[in-house]
């Protein structure tokens, strides 16, 4: 079955973008975006992941081999390849992927002297928008053409922030280039929210962070926290979604409970 066959929700509310960015590396962000989807997918949404990580976690994360596509997002930035051409099923109802490869590693350097090299995502999404309830963009850990691709597609960004030590430690500059792209691009561009991730009730240190987290960004804060969790770690080895390996989990539990509160915002 094809994307096109698969019905939005009921929703009057328009298609949100959002990007899914944090340049610090190692903070659950293609965890939370392919957890997120599956859990938004369980809500009766029809979500659309894109893949814009060279390590392609997003796309192994639902199962996909990324060793036997013919085209990957890649191929859109410069050789432009359609949606159409692109878009992969995933396990999970209502999601679907455009997969990344390690191929996408070069596109910094290519694009750099491409025509209208910071909208090629835009151009990408714009024809399939309407179908979908919510797209993700799963965001490289740097802050490249790439990921000005990303913010110039975006309505808003979610931020990853781990509840660990420097846990706020790059967001000041992440923050910097969206203003940047929002005075010059996107002047719609706006932060969706701040998720906590990786949290540790036993530790002092990940409740200092949290509150640290809280105070500085107030009710942008997310008030679910993602707890640290050893079978969220294990579902991408299985090419799952923790909604689907471990769907009692109290990690599965808490995306079920973002989800909600991401569909409450949008």
């Amino acid at each position: 079955m094809g994307y096109k066959d698969v019905l939005r929700s009921k929703s009057e509310k328009d298609t949100r973008v959002i990007a899914i960015i944090n340049q610090k590396g190692g903070v659950g962000k293609s965890t939370t975006a392919v957890n997120l989807a599956a859990a938004l997918g369980d809500q009766n949404r029809k979500v659309l992941i894109i893949d814009f990580d060279p390590q392609g976690n997003s796309t192994s994360g639902f199962g996909i081999d990324k060793e036997g596509l013919e085209k990957c997002v890649y191929d859109a930035l410069l050789h432009d390849a359609t949606a159409d051409e692109l878009i992969q099923d995933t396990c999970c109802k209502k999601v679907f992927v455009i997969p990344a490869t390690i191929q996408l590693a070069g596109a910094e350097i290519e694009l750099v002297s491409a025509m209208a090299r910071e909208t090629r995502l835009k151009d990408l999404i714009e024809p399939i928008r309407d179908e979908f309830d919510f797209i993700l963009i799963d965001c490289p850990p740097s802050l490249g053409l790439l990921t000005i691709n990303a913010l110039t597609a975006a309505d808003s960004v979610l931020i990853p922030i781990q509840c660990e030590y420097y846990a706020l430690e790059g967001v000041t500059k992440l923050l910097e280039s969206m203003r940047m792209v929002k005075s010059r691009i996107n002047k719609n561009l706006d932060t969706f929210g701040i998720l906590l991730t990786m949290f540790d009730s036993r530790t002092s240190l990940s409740n200092q962070v949290a509150d640290e987290v809280r105070k500085y960004f107030g009710n942008l804060t997310f008030k679910t926290v993602i707890p640290r969790s050893v079978k969220v770690s294990e579902a991408p080895s299985f090419g799952m979604p923790i909604t689907k390996y471990a769907p009692n989990n109290k990690g599965s539990r808490a995306y079920i409970a973002l989800a909600r509160e991401v569909i409450k915002r949008a």
